[in-house]
Protein backbone atom coordinates (compact mmCIF):
# COMPACT_ATOMS: atom_id res chain seq x y z
CA UNK A 1 0.00 0.00 0.00
CA UNK A 2 1.14 3.51 -1.17
CA UNK A 3 1.11 6.03 1.70
CA UNK A 4 0.08 9.08 -0.42
CA UNK A 5 -0.77 12.00 1.15
CA UNK A 6 -4.66 11.18 0.10
CA UNK A 7 -4.48 8.02 2.04
CA UNK A 8 -2.67 10.27 4.94
CA UNK A 9 -5.83 12.47 4.71
CA UNK A 10 -8.16 9.49 4.65
CA UNK A 11 -6.69 7.63 7.75
CA UNK A 12 -7.37 10.78 9.84
CA UNK A 13 -10.75 11.09 8.80
CA UNK A 14 -11.23 7.23 9.41
CA UNK A 15 -10.06 8.30 12.85
CA UNK A 16 -12.16 11.06 13.38
CA UNK A 17 -15.29 9.19 12.51
CA UNK A 18 -14.24 6.41 15.16
CA UNK A 19 -13.45 8.81 18.16
CA UNK A 20 -16.20 10.81 18.33
CA UNK A 21 -19.07 8.04 16.73
CA UNK A 22 -19.83 10.07 14.07
CA UNK A 23 -21.19 9.18 10.13
CA UNK A 24 -19.14 10.14 8.03
CA UNK A 25 -19.07 10.60 3.97
CA UNK A 26 -15.84 9.62 1.71
CA UNK A 27 -16.68 10.70 -2.17
CA UNK A 28 -14.41 10.86 -4.70
CA UNK A 29 -13.78 9.82 -9.01
CA UNK A 30 -13.26 6.44 -9.55
CA UNK A 31 -9.78 5.36 -9.69
CA UNK A 32 -8.35 7.77 -7.21
CA UNK A 33 -7.72 5.51 -4.49
CA UNK A 34 -10.63 5.20 -2.20
CA UNK A 35 -11.41 1.14 -1.98
CA UNK A 36 -7.42 0.50 -2.08
CA UNK A 37 -7.30 2.80 1.33
CA UNK A 38 -10.64 1.74 2.78
CA UNK A 39 -9.47 -1.64 2.30
CA UNK A 40 -5.75 -1.27 3.77
CA UNK A 41 -7.39 0.87 6.86
CA UNK A 42 -9.64 -1.74 7.64
CA UNK A 43 -6.92 -4.92 7.52
CA UNK A 44 -9.58 -6.17 5.16
CA UNK A 45 -7.01 -8.65 3.63
CA UNK A 46 -5.69 -10.57 6.77
CA UNK A 47 -9.32 -10.37 7.96
CA UNK A 48 -10.50 -12.42 5.24
CA UNK A 49 -7.67 -14.59 5.45
CA UNK A 50 -7.80 -15.18 8.94
CA UNK A 51 -9.83 -18.60 10.47
CA UNK A 52 -12.02 -18.21 13.20
CA UNK A 53 -10.05 -21.12 15.28
CA UNK A 54 -6.63 -21.81 14.11
CA UNK A 55 -5.48 -18.38 12.92
CA UNK A 56 -4.93 -14.60 14.41
CA UNK A 57 -3.28 -11.35 13.01
CA UNK A 58 -0.27 -11.28 14.33
CA UNK A 59 1.19 -7.61 13.49
CA UNK A 60 -0.75 -4.84 15.29
CA UNK A 61 -3.73 -4.25 17.63
CA UNK A 62 -6.46 -6.86 17.24
CA UNK A 63 -8.50 -5.17 14.16
CA UNK A 64 -11.69 -3.30 14.98
CA UNK A 65 -13.04 -2.09 11.03
CA UNK A 66 -15.32 -3.74 9.00
CA UNK A 67 -15.31 -3.36 5.56
CA UNK A 68 -18.12 -3.80 3.17
CA UNK A 69 -19.46 -3.54 -0.37
CA UNK A 70 -23.19 -4.04 -0.64
CA UNK A 71 -24.26 -6.20 -3.66
CA UNK A 72 -25.65 -4.64 -6.50
CA UNK A 73 -28.79 -5.81 -5.41
CA UNK A 74 -29.57 -5.35 -1.68
CA UNK A 75 -31.89 -5.62 0.84
CA UNK A 76 -32.44 -4.45 4.48
CA UNK A 77 -31.98 -8.13 5.56
CA UNK A 78 -28.93 -8.85 3.37
CA UNK A 79 -26.98 -5.55 4.63
CA UNK A 80 -27.94 -6.76 8.46
CA UNK A 81 -26.55 -9.97 8.22
CA UNK A 82 -23.51 -8.78 5.95
CA UNK A 83 -22.15 -6.80 8.12
CA UNK A 84 -22.95 -9.21 11.27
CA UNK A 85 -21.33 -11.90 9.71
CA UNK A 86 -18.17 -9.00 9.50
CA UNK A 87 -18.57 -8.29 13.26
CA UNK A 88 -18.70 -11.95 14.30
CA UNK A 89 -15.52 -12.33 12.56
CA UNK A 90 -14.40 -9.60 14.10
CA UNK A 91 -15.10 -10.54 17.59
CA UNK A 92 -13.71 -14.28 16.81
CA UNK A 93 -10.23 -12.97 16.22
CA UNK A 94 -10.77 -11.00 19.43
CA UNK A 95 -11.22 -14.01 21.68
CA UNK A 96 -8.50 -15.65 20.00
CA UNK A 97 -5.40 -15.10 22.49
CA UNK A 98 -8.20 -16.13 25.16
CA UNK A 99 -8.96 -19.47 23.47
CA UNK A 100 -5.53 -20.04 22.95
CA UNK A 101 -5.16 -20.01 26.72
CA UNK A 102 -8.31 -21.89 27.15
CA UNK A 103 -6.72 -24.95 25.06
CA UNK A 104 -3.22 -24.64 26.99
CA UNK A 105 -4.66 -25.10 30.27
CA UNK A 106 -7.37 -27.82 29.54
CA UNK A 107 -4.63 -29.96 27.39
CA UNK A 108 -2.19 -29.54 30.65
CA UNK A 109 -5.39 -30.96 33.03
CA UNK A 110 -6.12 -33.56 30.44
CA UNK A 111 -2.34 -34.72 30.94
CA UNK A 112 -2.73 -34.36 34.03
CA UNK A 113 -5.78 -36.26 34.89
CA UNK A 114 -4.80 -39.03 32.61
CA UNK A 115 -1.00 -39.35 34.22
CA UNK A 116 -2.92 -39.65 37.88
CA UNK A 117 -5.69 -41.93 36.33
CA UNK A 118 -2.33 -44.52 36.21
CA UNK A 119 -0.93 -43.93 39.04
CA UNK A 120 -4.54 -44.72 40.84
CA UNK A 121 -4.72 -48.10 39.28
CA UNK A 122 -1.53 -48.58 40.73
CA UNK A 123 -1.01 -47.33 44.22
CA UNK A 124 -4.98 -46.77 45.24
CA UNK A 125 -6.88 -49.01 48.10
CA UNK A 126 -9.90 -49.03 46.31
CA UNK A 127 -11.19 -50.77 50.09
CA UNK A 128 -10.21 -48.12 52.26
CA UNK A 129 -11.10 -44.78 51.03
CA UNK A 130 -12.77 -43.12 48.03
CA UNK A 131 -10.56 -41.80 44.96
CA UNK A 132 -9.82 -38.19 45.56
CA UNK A 133 -10.40 -35.45 42.82
CA UNK A 134 -8.15 -33.48 41.29
CA UNK A 135 -9.16 -29.53 41.34
CA UNK A 136 -9.63 -27.63 39.36
CA UNK A 137 -11.39 -30.48 37.00
CA UNK A 138 -11.84 -29.92 33.61
CA UNK A 139 -14.96 -28.78 33.23
CA UNK A 140 -14.76 -26.51 36.06
CA UNK A 141 -11.63 -24.53 33.25
CA UNK A 142 -13.84 -25.13 30.55
CA UNK A 143 -16.47 -23.11 32.07
CA UNK A 144 -14.73 -20.33 33.38
CA UNK A 145 -13.09 -19.65 29.99
CA UNK A 146 -16.64 -20.34 28.76
CA UNK A 147 -18.05 -17.11 30.62
CA UNK A 148 -14.28 -14.99 30.29
CA UNK A 149 -15.28 -15.77 26.04
CA UNK A 150 -18.74 -14.79 26.68
CA UNK A 151 -18.02 -11.44 28.48
CA UNK A 152 -15.90 -10.34 25.71
CA UNK A 153 -17.75 -7.32 23.73
CA UNK A 154 -17.79 -6.78 19.81
CA UNK A 155 -14.61 -4.84 19.11
CA UNK A 156 -16.41 -3.31 16.06
CA UNK A 157 -15.33 0.91 16.28
CA UNK A 158 -15.99 1.59 12.68
CA UNK A 159 -17.58 0.35 9.65
CA UNK A 160 -16.78 1.30 5.91
CA UNK A 161 -19.41 1.03 3.59
CA UNK A 162 -18.06 0.73 0.12
CA UNK A 163 -20.24 1.44 -3.14
CA UNK A 164 -22.34 3.19 -0.97
CA UNK A 165 -24.06 4.57 -3.90
CA UNK A 166 -25.85 1.06 -4.67
CA UNK A 167 -28.00 1.73 -1.35
CA UNK A 168 -31.98 3.03 -1.55
CA UNK A 169 -33.80 4.52 0.71
CA UNK A 170 -34.58 0.87 2.97
CA UNK A 171 -31.03 0.21 2.66
CA UNK A 172 -29.96 3.32 3.97
CA UNK A 173 -32.52 3.15 6.62
CA UNK A 174 -30.95 -0.31 7.69
CA UNK A 175 -27.52 1.13 7.88
CA UNK A 176 -28.91 4.01 9.88
CA UNK A 177 -30.47 1.68 12.04
CA UNK A 178 -26.94 -0.29 12.86
CA UNK A 179 -25.34 2.70 13.30
CA UNK A 180 -27.95 4.14 16.19
CA UNK A 181 -27.64 0.68 18.07
CA UNK A 182 -24.41 -0.16 17.52
CA UNK A 183 -22.52 3.13 19.20
CA UNK A 184 -19.49 3.21 16.53
CA UNK A 185 -18.70 5.07 13.72
CA UNK A 186 -19.53 4.41 10.11
CA UNK A 187 -17.78 5.78 6.74
CA UNK A 188 -20.12 6.26 3.81
CA UNK A 189 -17.72 5.96 0.82
CA UNK A 190 -18.96 6.42 -2.61
CA UNK A 191 -18.96 9.03 -6.13
CA UNK A 192 -19.74 12.38 -6.29
CA UNK A 193 -22.43 13.60 -6.02
CA UNK A 194 -23.67 11.29 -2.94
CA UNK A 195 -23.44 13.93 -0.49
CA UNK A 196 -26.69 15.66 -2.83
CA UNK A 197 -28.65 12.25 -2.75
CA UNK A 198 -28.05 12.37 1.12
CA UNK A 199 -29.19 15.75 1.62
CA UNK A 200 -33.06 14.28 0.80
CA UNK A 201 -32.66 12.03 3.73
CA UNK A 202 -32.82 14.69 6.72
CA UNK A 203 -32.91 11.89 9.23
CA UNK A 204 -29.67 10.42 7.49
CA UNK A 205 -28.25 13.51 6.61
CA UNK A 206 -28.64 14.94 9.82
CA UNK A 207 -26.06 12.53 11.24
CA UNK A 208 -23.10 12.88 8.97
CA UNK A 209 -20.79 14.96 11.11
CA UNK A 210 -17.57 14.61 8.90
CA UNK A 211 -17.22 15.00 4.60
CA UNK A 212 -14.42 14.02 3.10
CA UNK A 213 -13.39 14.47 -0.32
CA UNK A 214 -10.69 11.69 -2.02
CA UNK A 215 -9.07 13.88 -4.64
CA UNK A 216 -6.40 12.79 -7.17
CA UNK A 217 -2.79 12.42 -6.95
CA UNK A 218 -0.68 15.45 -7.07
CA UNK A 219 1.57 15.84 -9.94
CA UNK A 220 4.35 16.13 -7.44
CA UNK A 221 3.50 13.20 -5.97
CA UNK A 222 3.44 10.99 -9.06
CA UNK A 223 6.85 12.18 -9.20
CA UNK A 224 7.85 11.23 -6.33
CA UNK A 225 7.12 8.00 -6.64
CA UNK A 226 8.07 7.38 -9.91
CA UNK A 227 11.34 8.73 -9.21
CA UNK A 228 11.55 6.00 -6.39
CA UNK A 229 10.94 3.49 -8.57
CA UNK A 230 7.50 2.48 -6.89
CA UNK A 231 5.78 -0.12 -9.33
CA UNK A 232 2.21 -2.04 -8.61
CA UNK A 233 2.48 -5.83 -6.71
CA UNK A 234 3.64 -7.90 -9.36
CA UNK A 235 4.93 -5.56 -12.16
CA UNK A 236 8.22 -5.48 -12.86
CA UNK A 237 10.26 -2.81 -14.92
CA UNK A 238 13.71 -1.58 -15.59
CA UNK A 239 15.45 -0.37 -12.41
CA UNK A 240 17.29 2.51 -14.65
CA UNK A 241 15.74 5.55 -13.69
CA UNK A 242 12.86 7.31 -15.45
CA UNK A 243 13.81 10.61 -17.51
CA UNK A 244 11.87 13.81 -16.48
CA UNK A 245 10.24 13.77 -20.43
CA UNK A 246 8.93 10.37 -19.53
CA UNK A 247 7.81 11.01 -16.50
CA UNK A 248 6.19 14.45 -17.31
CA UNK A 249 4.05 11.66 -19.94
CA UNK A 250 3.16 9.45 -17.64
CA UNK A 251 1.68 11.46 -15.41
CA UNK A 252 0.13 13.38 -18.01
CA UNK A 253 -1.37 10.73 -19.22
CA UNK A 254 -3.13 9.14 -15.80
CA UNK A 255 -3.73 12.81 -14.44
CA UNK A 256 -3.73 11.96 -10.53
CA UNK A 257 -5.74 8.34 -10.82
CA UNK A 258 -4.24 5.90 -9.22
CA UNK A 259 -6.04 3.48 -10.72
CA UNK A 260 -4.86 4.16 -14.49
CA UNK A 261 -1.18 4.86 -13.52
CA UNK A 262 -1.22 1.07 -11.87
CA UNK A 263 -2.65 0.05 -15.53
CA UNK A 264 -0.55 1.94 -17.35
CA UNK A 265 2.64 0.68 -15.81
CA UNK A 266 1.14 -2.45 -15.47
CA UNK A 267 0.95 -2.05 -19.69
CA UNK A 268 4.36 -0.49 -20.09
CA UNK A 269 5.44 -3.74 -18.64
CA UNK A 270 4.32 -5.75 -21.09
CA UNK A 271 5.22 -3.65 -23.85
CA UNK A 272 8.96 -3.88 -22.99
CA UNK A 273 8.36 -7.63 -22.46
CA UNK A 274 7.33 -7.92 -25.97
CA UNK A 275 9.73 -5.62 -27.83
CA UNK A 276 12.73 -6.69 -25.77
CA UNK A 277 13.27 -3.00 -24.62
CA UNK A 278 15.50 -2.37 -21.71
CA UNK A 279 14.49 0.91 -20.65
CA UNK A 280 11.23 2.82 -19.82
CA UNK A 281 10.71 5.43 -22.89
CA UNK A 282 8.54 8.40 -23.82
CA UNK A 283 7.85 5.89 -26.90
CA UNK A 284 6.96 2.94 -24.68
CA UNK A 285 4.63 4.48 -22.96
CA UNK A 286 2.96 6.26 -25.53
CA UNK A 287 2.29 2.79 -26.97
CA UNK A 288 0.93 1.41 -23.26
CA UNK A 289 -1.57 4.41 -23.73
CA UNK A 290 -2.79 2.91 -26.98
CA UNK A 291 -3.80 0.10 -25.40
CA UNK A 292 -5.92 1.56 -22.81
CA UNK A 293 -8.89 3.52 -22.17
CA UNK A 294 -7.76 6.38 -20.52
CA UNK A 295 -9.53 9.36 -22.12
CA UNK A 296 -7.14 12.15 -23.99
CA UNK A 297 -3.50 12.91 -23.02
Amino acid sequence: MVETLEHRRFVEFCDACRRYRYIGLCFGAPGVGKTLSARHYSRFEAVKDSDRRTACIAEGAPPDTVFYTPSVVNTPRTIDLAIRRSRDSIRNLAKRPLRLEMEEKLNAIRLRDENYKSEILRKHDWFSRPVPELRPTYGEVARAYSIKEMEIADPTALILVDEADRLRMASLEQVRAIFDAGNIGMILVGMPGIEKRLARYPQFYSRIGFVHEFRPLAANEIRDLLEKGWVPPGVNLPERPLDPETIAAIIRMTAGNFRLLNRLLTQIERILEVNSLQEVTKAAVEAARESLVIGEA
